[in-house]
């Protein structure tokens, strides 16, 4: 039997890391302390992001009804084609890999930008959003890293003047996504790059980065199709479906990811057929991939995997690739190396140099922060949870939150795959326009959870769309209650009773129960899930955070800053 002291006896407090040049916040019980961060932007780009959030930000406010259709309710295309005539239309100077995706779209394009880098492109790869800095969203040259703050702020000052007048002509309806689109094609027609991976941020027919035309695209891609923004993008699967096709270009060849449904893979390839593209499937028979098994590598796991392809069907590619292994883990991240696979293929079949060793090299070399991401013994003792297992899985979407059931399971699953009799704990942060019910429900069947503790993280900078830590928790009552699962919560006595007036109590009665609470402060959570996990001696847990990239964030900006 372990003692818990009561949570809400702690201390907070705010200091200014100058090497860091960012805010943190200290967070004790008693004698132990953590430490997350509140900011991370540096000072050098305050203008710029002044004026970025001048600017309408639907990241923070959410997506209008039909914003992403194309229909009279969707985004002005022609006002992004404006801005980009005004700016010398620098994304026609270079061949484009356009991927749009209701998930798995960003890692995609991180495993695409990867095997091209390493066969030595320069490579301009923009996605969204991002974990630290807005910097992370375009990254440029034949190294992986994000555009330097001097490289942003001279090209912000150098078409500062082109953006006011653009604004100005359009009436103020320039927005914050269209500015950072328009940033990025410039950043990557001056710096004279061989390709770009462009992911979309919302649907596809009217989204910004859907300006490429058939002569500048090299291949597009569409990764999955799911229940994601549906009222924005018009209120049912096959409609999303319809949004997303409309980065597909005459005579370009399409990569699909998938699994798709029947009837809506059938509304992509007729697109595809319309468009007189040729179509290459993850799931085409001859195109498998398969997981060997799991090792350890730098105090974190990665999967030993077989990625085979012999398409003959529009295209005829072929790779065989034995033993990569890929620090992305879960058979979602397998399925994401395998379209981008088939992506590479498709670009080394219009001539370009890609040989087998690049493709399994820029695998390989292949992490994204906050997807699906152990952190090591060192970082959580650096949070102050020392011998903590730390995961930490913002998803892989526009929208910030591994938001559906399908990629809430491919998170369930990895877990089962690394650590199968492991006690789990989550820490869980969600936007308000997200189906937290279907979220709670697939956790709740998928294994006993010792706690879940239900908090809250800003959503792009602001608390429009941040969820209440309470309203969460009540979701998670409903699903357990519909699930026939038993919890302690603070409706019941004895939850009261874990919690007593001076901080001393058994959690015994958590032995065949999951415990569910709710803490606005997110370090607080953290180290309550922790205190939790560590009260049965000998058995290993895990300690998930998951919900949303700014819950992540907040983990990730607190390492860089105390390292």
């Amino acid at each position: 039997m372990k003692l818990l002291k009561r949570a809400t006896q702690y201390t907070t407090t705010t200091f200014y890391s100058p090497t860091s040049r960012g805010y943190f916040k200290k967070f004790s019980i008693g004698s132990k302390s953590c430490f997350f961060s509140t900011s991370s932007e540096e000072p050098e780009l305050m203008h710029f992001m002044n004026y970025l959030d001048s600017l309408k930000n639907f990241e923070k406010s959410g997506v209008p009804k039909g914003a992403g259709t194309d229909s009279d309710d969707g985004f002005d295309l022609g006002r992004m084609n404006r801005l980009m005539d005004r700016l010398g239309n620098p994304h026609s100077k270079f061949k484009t890999v356009h991927i749009a995706g209701t998930k798995g779209k960003g890692s995609t394009a991180a495993f695409l930008s990867s095997i091209l880098r390493a066969e030595g492109y320069s490579v301009g790869c923009y996605t969204s959003p991002h974990i630290k800095t807005i910097r992370e969203r375009m990254n440029v040259g034949r190294l992986n890293r994000p555009v330097s703050a001097k490289a942003l702020n001279c090209l912000f000052h150098k078409i500062k003047g082109v953006l006011d007048e653009a604004i100005r002509l359009e009436n103020g309806c320039i927005t914050h996504f269209e500015v950072l689109t328009a940033m990025a094609f410039a950043l990557f027609a001056q710096n004279h790059v061989d390709i770009a991976v462009i992911e979309a941020g919302l649907g596809g027919a009217r989204d910004a980065t859907n300006i490429i035309s058939s002569s500048g695209l090299a291949a597009s891609v569409i990764t999955t199709i799911g229940e994601e923004h549906t009222a924005a993008l018009g209120g049912s699967l096959e409609t999303i479906a319809m949004a997303k096709s409309g980065i597909i270009k005459y005579g370009r060849p399409l990569v699909l990811g998938g699994p798709f449904l029947p009837h809506i893979e059938h509304i992509l390839r007729d697109e595809a057929s319309l468009m007189c593209s040729q179509v290459v499937s993850a799931y085409d028979a001859g195109i498998r991939a398969t997981i060997n098994g799991l090792s350890m590598f730098n105090d974190r796991p990665c999967q030993s995997c077989d990625i085979i392809v012999q398409a003959e069907r529009d295209l005829k590619l072929s790779i065989e690739l034995l033993d990569v292994k890929l620090c992305m883990i879960g058979n979602h991240q397998l399925h994401n190396a395998l379209t981008a696979t088939c992506a590479a293929l498709c670009l080394r079949d219009q001539g370009w140099k890609i040989s087998d060793g690049s493709v399994r090299a820029g695998l390989e070399n292949t992490c994204l922060v906050g997807r699906t991401q152990f952190l090591t013994s060192k970082q959580a003792e650096l949070l102050g949870l020392p011998g903590a297992t730390i995961l930490v899985d913002g998803g892989d979407f526009y929208s910030f939150v591994a938001h559906t059931k399908e990629s809430a399971k491919a998170l369930v699953d990895t877990i089962q795959m690394t650590f199968p009799q492991a006690r789990l704990a989550l820490v869980v942060a969600m936007a308000i326009d997200k189906d937290h019910l279907a979220f709670a429900k697939e956790f709740l069947s998928g294994r006993k959870l010792d706690s879940v503790i239900l908090t809250e993280a800003d959503v792009a900078g602001g608390k429009a769309r941040v969820t209440p830590a309470s309203l969460l928790r009540d979701r998670w009552i409903q699903a357990s209650e519909e699930l026939g699962i038993i919890t302690v919560h603070n409706g019941m006595a004895e939850y009261r009773e874990m919690f007593d007036d001076q901080l001393v109590t058994s959690l015994t009665v958590l032995e065949h129960k999951t415990l569910l609470a709710a803490s606005k402060s997110f370090a607080l959570s953290m180290k309550m899930a922790y205190q939790i996990l560590r009260r049965v001696e000998n058995q290993p847990g895990i300690l998930v955070v998951t919900g949303s990239l700014h819950i992540v964030s907040s983990v990730l900006a607190s390492l860089h800053e105390l390292s």
